[in-house]
This record gives C-alpha cells, sequence and structure tokens, in this order.
C-alpha cells in the first residue's frame, strides 16, 4: 500500500490527534533508529532551507540513509527528463521520497506513479502538509488544545501553502478563521468553497488593528511568497499594497529581508508566550528593519504586550 502523505485532507481527526501524541513522544526522545538501514531521497526542484534540512535532520536521526539534489539544474531534467522519468528512476533506489516542486499537484502525480511513498513538501502554491503539521502541533502545545480557536491569518492567503493546508487540518476543530490579505493576496475562492462546504467559519478584512485583532488565539502570519508569484504581479505593486493603512503589510513585515536585498528570511514560533522572548524578538527586527516600514509589530507590541494577552497567541512568521 502506498502510504505517501500528499493532503490533510483526507486525515481523520483521531489521526491528527495521534500524530500530535507521536511528536510528543519523538520530541522527549529524538534519535531513534526506526530507519535503519532505509534510503530517504529529498528531491527539492524550488529552493527550500528549512524543510529540506528538517527533512534531512528527521532522516539521520531515524538512521536512514539520505540521497537526492537541491537544485534541478544539477539533474538529468536539463536534458529533457520529465517528472515521472524521474520519480521512476529514484522509485529504485529509495524507499521513501520527499519532494518539493513548484508545480501544482505534482505530489499527487508522482505518487500515483511509483509504489514508494511520497512526501509532499510543498507544490507550488497547492498545499504543504508537514509543514501544516508542525504548525498544528505548536498550537497544540500553546493552547493545550486544538478546539474552538480564532485564528486569524495575515498576510499572503492567495500563494502561501500553508495556510491552505491549516484550513483542511483545522476542519475537525471548529475554528473561526479570519482572513486579512490585500485584495490581490486574498485567500482563493476554491477554500472558501472548502470552508464553506466543511462548515468552518470564517471572515475576510483589509483591516489590521487592535479592534481587528482583539479575540485572536492564534495570529499566523505568512509573508509574501516570492517564488510563486507570477511575473504579471510585480513585487513592486505589491509592496505599495496597503491594508488598513499599513503599507506593505505583505512584503514589509514578513521579514524575509526582500527589502535588503540578503536572502535572509525568519521563521519564528513564539509558542511560550514569555514576555521576554516577544521584546528580544521585536528588538530583533527592529534591528534588521525601519520601524515605518513594520508598523505592523508596533500593532502586534502594543496588543500584546499592553494587555497582558500574551500566552494565548502564537506568531507564525513564514
Amino acid at each position: 500500500m502506498n502510504r505517501s502523505v500528499i493532503t490533510l485532507a483526507n486525515l481523520s481527526k483521531e489521526k491528527i490527534q495521534y500524530l500530535i501524541r507521536l511528536s510528543e513522544e519523538f520530541e522527549r526522545h529524538t534519535n531513534r533508529r526506526l530507519l535503519e538501514g532505509k534510503v530517504v531521497a529529498t528531491l527539492f526542484f524550488e529552493p527550500s532551507t528549512r524543510t529540506r534540512l528538517s527533512f534531512e535532520t528527521a532522516a539521520n536521526r531515524l538512521g536512514a540513509r539520505i540521497i537526492g539534489f537541491t537544485d534541478p539544474k544539477v539533474t538529468s531534467s536539463t536534458k529533457g527528463e520529465t517528472l515521472h522519468d524521474t520519480i521512476k528512476m529514484v522509485s529504485n533506489y529509495a524507499d521513501v521520497i520527499v519532494m518539493r516542486h513548484f508545480l501544482e499537484g505534482a505530489a499527487q502525480y508522482a505518487s500515483e506513479i511509483t509504489d514508494v511513498p511520497i512526501i509532499n513538501a510543498g507544490d507550488g502554491s497547492n498545499q504543504h502538509p508537514s509543514q501544516t503539521m508542525l504548525d498544528l502541533y505548536s498550537i497544540y502545545k500553546t493552547q493545550g488544545h486544538l478546539d474552538n480557536l480564532h485564528i486569524y491569518l495575515v498576510g499572503d492567503l492567495k500563494y502561501g501553502r500553508t495556510v491552505h493546508s491549516l484550513l483542511m487540518a483545522m476542519r475537525h476543530f471548529n475554528p473561526t478563521f479570519h482572513f486579512i490579505a490585500p485584495k490581490e493576496l486574498e485567500m482563493p475562492e476554491e477554500y472558501k468553497i472548502y470552508c464553506e462546504e466543511q462548515n468552518i467559519k470564517y471572515f475576510e478584512t483589509r483591516d489590521f488593528n487592535e479592534d481587528v485583532i482583539a479575540d485572536a488565539d492564534i495570529l499566523f502570519g505568512i509573508g509574501l511568497q516570492v517564488v510563486s508569484v507570477v511575473s504579471g504581479h510585480g513585487l513592486a505593486q505589491l509592496q505599495n499594497t496597503t491594508v488598513g493603512g499599513i503599507v506593505g503589510l505583505v512584503v514589509a513585515p514578513l521579514l524575509a529581508g526582500l527589502l535588503h536585498n540578503d536572502g535572509r528570511r525568519i521563521k519564528v514560533r513564539l509558542s511560550h508566550g514569555k514576555t521576554d522572548d516577544i521584546r528580544h524578538f521585536l528588538g530583533f527586527i527592529e534591528h534588521l528593519t525601519d520601524r515605518r516600514e513594520f508598523s505592523i509589530f508596533n500593532i502586534i507590541r502594543k496588543f500584546h504586550l499592553g494587555t497582558g494577552s500574551l500566552r494565548k497567541v502564537i506568531c507564525v512568521i513564514v
């Protein structure tokens, strides 16, 4: 049986809760040689640092050997080899394939042409199930549960595959989602329809201020997914987007150093809600950036540090 992980849409509530309990156990006991003698292939057709290294670290800790590539330009795809051919070939060498691809649906296609399990490490702007499981675990650790949460999704909701996966994973837990994004990057219609079909409550707004996020349990920010943005949009157009008076909500606050041309990107989980951690984080961001551009953090600072509601909010920056 092919036990691929392509999406979380088909996981039951019980399965998700089981995986969270399993994550707690693996966090307590990290190194286990469960994959001794196995080979894990990491095929990254799109740039990645955190996802690739996290998979490779996990494979190493579990005793597996790793093969693969991080740049398709050094593979036979430059000579005309198709994705079909690549998957078929790698299937002869590996016991599991971890794949990131720039095309939506690529992971599903790969799973249909091989008996080797495929783990979707991100396919275009579609899904990112492994990242979402980590986000669920972070939310669980912060809240102590996953039920009846108000989750505010802020930023690039159009191309942000992590939020698309999150909608599907949370459907069992009666969430209320709040979508905050400029029109150019609002949640795609297909995911709104999914929410309606699954009886998931959601609200949309262009505003971002203390009143809007006053009831937030989770504040989930996602930066501009530059790799996925079609060239017709133009980065300059999105930089000038205004949401609730915050210029560059998508590009500026979400940190990537994109405006600094140094390629840095930051992912932070403030999962313990400690005031000192928040202050340290905000100080670090202000050190990197122009505070006027990053006014979103001034709002977060006022809201959380001023009202003492830190312990109920996790801030995920991707």
